[in-house]
């Protein structure tokens, strides 16, 4: 179920991530124009929290920050809101496993962007970076080129390392295990790897967004509006 006073900020909509997205920003996200990059990271920020909105549990977990980071994100990048994450989401100043912190230190060395936006979509993609599905669709994000130019405007150095354009999940731990000196590949050649798809495969599908929503007019079980 969704937490009640979630409910209540979206109250009388069909789709949890959509209604959260445009209270947030006061329109439907395909309507959202990012062809400026502040309105560009707007976008990503309220793409992030609808999509953990959607989850269920506890709503700054599935985000990635405690709660006086989410008050602050909140007041900065939508005022007109009116919402503060004390009023719908139990306390939470968990800093997340180990495997999370990992990614998010990756990203926060790899900053090419000044000011807290970089460092709360840090933590914020590293948290849903532990999701199943590919890593644009977890943000909430329209498409892999929103998470490609996301990744290039607030972490170039680290993005820039993709050359081959490999998953950015895979890349991510790859980064990681090269950094501490490991290697990740038992094969030297990626063409010649087994797992070549898993890592470099099609990126291709629906937003989960939209994928909610065609759920819910199918009427495919209980979920389909993000209650659980």
């Amino acid at each position: 179920m969704l937490s009640f006073p979630l409910a209540e900020a979206v109250s009388g909509e069909t789709h949890a991530g959509r209604a959260f997205y445009r209270l947030l920003t006061g329109h439907d996200p395909a309507e959202a124009d990012i062809d400026d990059n502040d309105d560009f990271d707007r976008h990503v920020l309220a793409s992030i929290l609808a999509a953990a909105a959607m989850d269920g549990g506890s709503f700054a977990e599935r985000a990635g920050l405690a709660e006086q980071e989410l008050n602050e994100l909140l007041a900065e990048c939508f005022p007109s809101a009116q919402v503060r994450a004390v009023a719908w989401i139990s306390r939470s100043d968990t800093m997340g496993d180990d495997e999370t912190m990992m990614v998010r230190d990756l990203l926060l060395a790899q900053r090419s962007s000044e000011g807290e936006v970089g460092r709360w979509l840090a933590a914020m993609v590293a948290r849903r970076a532990m999701e199943p599905n590919h890593l644009w669709e977890d943000l909430g994000l329209r498409e892999r080129a929103e998470l490609s130019r996301l990744l290039m405007r607030h972490f170039a150095p680290l993005a820039a390392r993709n050359t081959r354009n490999m998953r950015w999940k895979r890349f991510f731990y790859r980064m990681l295990c090269e950094d501490d000196g490991f290697v990740m590949c038992t094969t030297p050649v990626c063409t010649q790897c087994n797992d070549f798809d898993l890592c470099f495969g099609e990126e291709s599908g629906e937003t989960r967004m939209a994928e909610r929503r065609r759920e819910f007019l199918r009427g495919d079980g209980d979920h389909a509006d993000g209650v659980r």
